[in-house]
């Protein structure tokens, strides 16, 4: 029996569709993600023709791309059908772990805050890679390990407290440090990785816990619990993430860490490391080093 992996990609669409009419009204991380992906793409001096954005949600990264480069017209991967429909077109239907991409098809593929919840990264990254054509840009925005550290904490001692034990509830995000050998392992070239973090502020927990929601980001665990959350439970995690996570006015803090990608398609113009011994020169002279 195949495993369902950690993630219930069917629960994820089906929030995701749920919140297609409120997700322009609680965007602000993908317009960030996307803005920031575009300020990198604008330093990269060449054209690019044929761009593709993968798990598209509604549009935000096509919508920033055309408005920053006159003239690109990407190509829209959303995970659910209202989604698609609110994207500009031209826009298809399609999961990041399935994509239909023509091999070689692209110049440009960008994604913004969508695969950190893919069951298989690595199998989607060789997808998208094999999907550029030689010399092609890979441009990603995914959610990093700290992503809501604050709630998964609370939640953690809350369920401790009320249930006598813990559910899975925040959902597991990249480790910085592993994205690097991710990209070069789906052969990708002079990949690079970093990352930043930002800090939300709300009213409570509970403003938190509606606007997730309202983002399509209900819990997408395959091993979560299928039953609704005690009041209890919920009331003392409130209570938690007031005590430790608030500020001198009161609000609580969020904490998203958003992890950037860069990678190229192989093609032989591309700067190559040097071979093992091919060195003309010793280090300790090159840092003039005494021995």
């Amino acid at each position: 029996m195949t495993s369902p992996g950690i993630f219930d990609r069917t629960q994820m669409r089906r929030a995701l569709a749920r919140a297609s009419e409120t997700l322009p009204a609680t965007d602000f991380l993908i317009r960030h993600a996307a803005d920031e992906l575009a300020d990198r793409l604008g330093g990269i001096r060449r054209d690019f023709e044929r761009v593709a954005d993968v798990g598209a949600h509604h549009g935000v990264m096509a919508r920033t791309l055309s408005a920053r480069f006159p003239g690109l017209a990407p190509v829209s991967l959303a995970p659910a059908l209202p989604l698609a429909e609110a994207c500009p077109k031209p826009a298809v239907v399609a999961d990041v772990e399935a994509l239909p991409l023509k091999e070689g098809a692209f110049d440009l593929i960008t994604s913004a805050l969508s695969l950190h919840l893919a069951n298989d990264l690595p199998g989607a990254l060789i997808q998208i890679r094999r999907a550029l054509r030689p010399d092609g840009l890979f441009l990603a925005a995914l959610l990093g390990g700290d992503t809501l550290i604050e709630l998964r904490q609370t939640f953690m001692q809350a369920e401790t407290e009320t249930a006598g034990g813990v559910s899975p509830r925040v959902f597991p995000t990249a480790d910085l440090r592993d994205m690097g050998g991710l990209l070069q392992r789906a052969g990708f070239a002079l990949p690079v990785a970093d990352a930043e973090q930002l800090t939300v502020t709300y009213a409570d927990a509970l403003a938190l816990m509606r606007d997730l929601k309202a983002m399509g980001a209900a819990n997408p665990l395959a091993a979560r619990s299928r039953r609704f959350m005690r009041r209890d439970t919920l009331l003392r995690a409130a209570a938690i993430y007031a005590e430790r996570f608030s500020g001198d006015n009161g609000r609580v803090r969020a904490t998203f860490e958003i992890i950037y990608l860069c990678g190229w398609s192989p093609h032989e113009s591309q700067q190559q490391p040097a071979k093992p011994g091919s060195a003309t020169a010793r280090l300790a002279d090159a840092l003039k080093a005494k021995r």
